[in-house]
């Protein structure tokens, strides 16, 4: 086997630690692991406790009847606690072991218990989508508390935000599981498959439907590449490892919260896989930087913040000499610890992350963009107006998207999202309508960047339901053009 300049790094290590099964207990073949000292007995009944509430809506009722009994909860019970209360009370009425929650959801036993205790902030909407499927809780709102900004009595069905389905995800799914067993077709050559790529991700990036777009070509893209790269040999196959790694990072895109989780892991593992054949710093980077962005979104903080950082740091001995490319790679990482840092509360090092990455961004040329991460100068003003909404100091998120020229970011997905962080801050302050105009605008942008959206759907349904008379029309509007049950 060849060795090539990034054999035995410690981010090739990291790659190979997580290779086999993910933070969420799930290896790629879709097995849950068992939690250390969790019983068989329990993981089966509450996994099947879940499936029931998803798939027999009936069961609302007879969950209903059993709260009044004393069994579960009631709303009244839960009255003015915060998140983490809630979450133990209801954990606790239907009898289930912290570690076995824990456990189902993809955490240790001490992060919930940090959850509960109220020594951890509330966790983000996907981390509580996550944990009201466990529970057999239908409505987010049950568990979210006064800390939290969906908190009151807002009806969020668990059914509206756990996944978005997509006509393209069907296909996407088949490349993805075809095996390949015999290739009959010439291979491509790499420049072909690299130009084919860096289109798919201008797609993306430009494109008001870009989830749409890119998932017409993707299926083809898939097979295309894998064969390439299966049948390639030497630094060739090395290369086309690269822009596969690179290619499962748009996959990764396009499928997020509109697929089921165990796809996106299976792509996730599939980048680090091809990164680790083509064993070059920016294809280990890059894979690294798709992995910790699926830990992330599955609330797993701690491994993609340590992911990160390994990450950064297998760069950045080679930044002085090395290209605009790894420059802005390293870039990435830093902004991806400084917002993982911040949704996990941690302030000081969220800004001493972002310091770098404006430092790093400062270097590069006038106007430079990474062609995927979208790491500049604009880019990095923009992850300060997420980082301070994630941080809820909205004030202070607002002023700086105030200093933002959003013709300064190149990509419509990112200028979506820039709206959408200036409708959290609204959010935060429980400004309706601002809020909704921000939206409005974010979709008129990237219609996709909102569309599957968890968080701005839950702003759309939150303005619904407390909007009030002046906007009430507008706001039931935009909730039929997301799809959102009224």
């Amino acid at each position: 086997m060849d060795v090539g300049p990034c054999g035995g790094t410690p981010l090739a290590a990291h790659l190979e630690r997580h290779r086999m099964v993910t933070p969420t207990g799930r290896s790629p073949g879709g097995d849950r692991y068992r939690p250390t000292g969790v019983s068989l007995h329990w993981l089966l009944y509450w996994q099947g406790a879940r499936s029931l509430s998803r798939d027999k809506p009936e069961d609302v009722t007879w969950l209903s009847t059993r709260s009044q009994a004393g069994v579960f909860p009631m709303l009244d019970d839960l009255e003015g606690k915060k998140t983490g209360e809630r979450i133990r009370i209801i954990r606790e009425r239907k009898g289930m072991p912290r570690p076995v929650l824990a456990g189902l959801v993809g955490y240790s036993t001490e992060w919930l218990k940090g959850i509960e205790s109220g020594r951890r902030l509330p966790p983000r909407l996907p981390v509580l989508i996550r944990l009201a499927e466990v529970l057999a809780v239908g409505d987010v709102a049950v568990l979210a508390g006064s800390d939290m900004d969906l908190g009151g009595h807002t009806t969020i069905p668990v059914s509206a935000f756990a996944r978005i389905p997509h006509e393209a995800v069907p296909a996407i799914r088949d490349a993805v599981r075809d095996p390949l067993l015999t290739i009959t077709d010439q291979p491509l050559p790499v420049a072909t498959l690299r130009r084919r790529t860096v289109e798919a991700w201008h797609v993306w990036h430009t494109s008001r439907t870009h989830r749409t777009d890119v998932g017409r070509v993707l299926p083809a893209l898939i097979r295309d590449a894998q064969a390439t790269a299966r049948q390639a040999q030497g630094e060739e196959r090395r290369d086309a490892n690269a822009v596969l790694a690179d290619l499962w990072a748009l996959v990764q895109h396009a499928i997020v919260w509109a697929s089921e989780p165990e796809l996106i892991w299976v792509v996730a593992d599939r980048a680090m896989a091809a990164a680790r054949e083509a064993d070059q710093p920016a294809a280990l980077a890059g894979a690294a930087w798709t992995y910790a962005m699926v830990q992330r979104s599955g609330g797993d903080t701690e491994g993609a913040l340590t992911l990160a950082t390994d990450a950064a740091n297998l760069l950045r001995d080679r930044l002085q000499e090395g290209t605009d490319e790894l420059r802005a790679l390293y870039g990435a990482m830093q902004l991806h610890a400084a917002t993982t840092a911040a949704r996990a509360g941690r302030e000081g090092d969220a800004w001493r992350y972002w310091d770098e990455a404006a430092a790093t961004a400062e270097r590069l040329p006038d106007g430079y963009h990474h062609a995927w991460t979208q790491f500049g100068r604009s880019n990095v003003a923009l992850h300060a107006v997420s980082i301070g909404a994630d941080l809820t100091k909205s004030a202070s998120a607002k002023e700086r998207a105030e200093q933002i020229d959003p013709d300064s970011i190149p990509s419509r997905e990112r200028r979506a999202r820039l709206h959408v962080e200036i409708a959290r801050t609204y959010h935060q302050r429980r400004d309706w309508s601002s809020m909704l105009d921000w939206l409005n605008q974010a979709y008129s942008i990237s219609h996709d960047s909102v569309h599957y959206s968890p968080t701005g759907r839950q702003m759309a349904s939150e303005a619904v339901e407390h909007g009030g008379p002046l906007i009430q029309r507008r706001a039931r509007t935009f909730a039929e053009h997301l799809g959102l049950p009224l």
